[in-house]
């Protein structure tokens, strides 16, 4: 598939400086890495992300999910004249988690040039299955 970002040059330090006073951040997530054709970020599962029963709080899922893919879709697009914005999500929550931190990975299964769709995987520190994401975008024009 080779480099699917808008800007070859895309890594960790550039885009790292978007989650400075965003959920993301105050949700203590981490970026892990950027390849060719995904993003990986990871969230801890603390005070911040877990439900009243001490585990991991769907929602939390759901955010770090709708960050991976977001992101994932803008930094496809000509971000000075189009805008990436969700148009569905939904997720499958396979096992808990109580502690550590779970790592989302997310790959297009869909760039188009009016919508996209993206997968996130999000596992546990021992590599276990904890949700199944997809998120379709919608690519609109910038309003000028």
């Amino acid at each position: 598939m080779g480099v699917i970002w808008f800007d070859k040059s895309l890594s960790i330090e550039k885009i790292s400086v978007l989650e400075d006073y965003t959920m993301g951040h105050h949700l203590g997530f981490e970026w892990v890495e950027l390849g060719e054709d995904f993003l990986k970020m990871k969230m801890p599962v603390d005070n911040r992300t877990k439900q009243p029963f001490g585990i991991l709080h769907g929602g939390a899922s759901c955010v770090l999910a709708e960050t991976l893919g977001s992101l994932g879709a803008f930094f496809t697009i000509d971000g000075t004249k189009e805008m990436a914005v969700g148009l569905d999500i939904n997720a499958n929550h396979i096992r808990s988690v109580r502690d550590g931190f779970v790592t989302g990975t997310a790959k297009p299964v869909h760039i188009g040039k009016t919508t996209q769709v993206w997968e996130i995987l999000i596992h546990n520190d021992a590599e276990k299955l904890v949700c199944i994401s997809r998120i379709t975008m919608a690519i609109l024009k910038q309003q000028h």
